[in-house]
């Protein structure tokens, strides 16, 4: 291994912008337990399928039916 590398003709990581980004977000037990069932059934963690699904409701531009 080299004592020092040169960068100087490095490039930007081109995938940069679609990197997920870390944050903290409280959810009810309902929301997890739903999430944690389906990722058993999918064997996808249940962090990503929450990221399909808030995903999707984006690209689709989908409304929450609050009341």
């Amino acid at each position: 291994m080299k004592s020092e590398y040169d960068f100087s003709k490095g490039k930007k990581n081109p995938y940069a912008k679609t990197l997920k980004r870390q944050i903290t977000i409280n959810v009810s037990e309902e929301v997890l337990e739903y999430f944690k069932e389906m990722s058993e059934k999918t064997s996808i963690p249940y962090q990503s399928l929450i990221n399909f699904y808030l995903l999707d409701c984006v690209k689709n531009k989908k409304k929450i039916d609050i009341l």
